[in-house]
């Protein structure tokens, strides 16, 4: 009994030292609840040893901050680290970074500031009695953490993702970036008032500064939601009106080939019957020519091509190939959707080799330019080659990818310097260049595990 008795004087008594030492467990708690909350929020894929990898770090790196740098630079340390592990190990760009980063911090905010000051009312202690007294301190951190895991709870289990952040352009970042940074300027100053201020503060005053901020961070999202579904719908819109100019061309060469079916087999027939297989060879090569352009134009599908962006990088580049008299032949046996890169350095890699292709065939007798995407499951892979008819049989296959070297006058001889820049900041990547009598190729070849 009598040890019953010195542990709860211990935890009811004012004491510093044991609310430090208990900052530990806190520490680890609130870093594994915020991971799960922003991996789950924004549909961050990763595996157990990932996850045990960061919260181990930042836990860590935390608490040993938390002892021996004073505060506030202890903070800057914490948050410098969070970034930094969140990019290298779960292998998000910088504006996933911000955002995962950024997530759980406004979620503890807005409950430490949501229920200090009930917790002062309820209790009839001051703020420094709450912060330094075990049993007061346990609790209203665990109030905390089991209301931020309620919210995973729901985020995970409802499903509820913010994938509308996924492939957005530079100008939606910059507003969303501004968004957040007046947000944390504005949590920040509530912060400081609750912090030096909530002993004199009334109830009410907190019950309306916690609505106030919950209001402005769900209506600034519900806005940036749908300013973001709007250029989403006119990017569907514009690969809709490319569609439909690929079906509308498809269309008169069906309806042409149906037309000509008649005079198709009798040509045939007459070949046949003859038995001039030479002649039939060259028809035939010449009928396989507007098979595979009616081929083509079938791959052409925002269903088979499901990336709006690859879509219509594909659907322009086709076009401007075709307007040069260039023969494309596609071929796609890959789901973009499950493109093991980011699909921004994707389609800047993609675009440099069309570039390249379009211009090197363009110059030839013979202009064809072959497209494969594919998935080599066998060597965990995925595959795009590009190869097309080139002129210049001596070209160097390791100088053209200097900076500056570029076979024609007036090309700042950048392209392929850029692809290389991306390909060295990626472990699973690989470009292979090579060249036979008729075809210069490009292959780029994507890692999984």
């Amino acid at each position: 009994m009598e040890l019953l008795n010195n542990l709860w004087n211990t935890l009811t008594t004012y004491n510093q030292n044991l609310v430090s030492i208990l900052s530990i467990p806190f520490t680890i708690i609130e870093v594994i609840l915020g991971t799960f909350l922003f991996l789950s929020i924004l549909n961050v894929d990763s595996n157990r040893t990932q996850k045990i990898l960061y919260t181990s770090l930042i836990s860590t790196i935390s608490i040993i901050a938390n002892y021996i740098i004073p505060a506030p630079f202890h903070l800057i340390v914490i948050y410098v680290s969070m970034n930094i592990c969140i990019y290298f190990i779960f292998k998000l760009d910088i504006f996933k970074t911000i955002l995962a980063f950024i997530i759980p911090i406004i979620i503890f905010s807005l409950l430490g500031m949501f229920l200090i000051n009930p917790f002062l009312y309820i209790f009839k202690i001051s703020s420094d009695a709450l912060l330094n007294t075990p049993i007061y301190r346990i609790v209203y951190v665990f109030s905390q953490y089991i209301i931020a895991f309620i919210i995973y709870f729901i985020f995970k289990h409802k499903e509820i993702v913010l994938n509308i952040f996924n492939d957005i352009d530079k100008k939606q970042k910059q507003i969303i970036y501004a968004n957040l940074c007046f947000g944390i300027f504005t949590i920040l100053i509530q912060a400081l008032v609750t912090v030096y201020y909530i002993d004199n503060l009334p109830l009410i005053f907190t019950f309306l500064s916690f609505i106030t901020m919950l209001m402005y961070f769900s209506i600034s999202i519900y806005s940036l939601t749908r300013v973001m579904k709007l250029a989403s719908t006119t990017q569907k819109l514009h690969n809709a009106e490319e569609y439909n100019k690929t079906l509308s061309i498809l269309h008169d060469n069906v309806r042409g080939f149906k037309h000509d079916f008649d005079n198709i087999v009798t040509t045939i027939g007459g070949y046949v019957k003859t038995n001039d297989m030479g002649g039939l060879e060259k028809y035939y090569v010449q009928l396989e020519d507007d098979c595979q352009k009616v081929n083509n134009l079938y791959v052409l599908n925002p269903d088979l091509i499901n990336n709006p962006g690859v879509y219509s990088l594909l659907t322009t580049k086709y076009n401007e190939a075709e307007g040069k008299g260039i023969k494309v032949n596609m071929s796609l046996l890959l789901d973009l959707r499950k493109l093991n890169m980011k699909i921004y350095d994707f389609t800047r890699i993609l675009g440099i080799l069309l570039d390249n292709a379009i211009e090197a065939s363009s110059d030839c007798e013979e202009k064809t330019i072959n497209i494969i995407f594919r998935d080599d499951s066998k060597n965990n892979r995925q595959l795009i080659t590009i190869e097309n008819t080139y002129k210049d049989k001596n070209v160097d296959t390791d100088k053209i990818f200097n900076k500056g070297f570029s076979g024609k006058e007036n090309h700042t001889g950048l392209g392929l310097w850029e692809v290389r820049k991306i390909l060295s900041k990626s472990k699973n990547l690989d470009l292979y260049t090579t060249k036979n009598e008729k075809y210069f190729s490009q292959q780029l070849e994507i890692y999984y595990s």
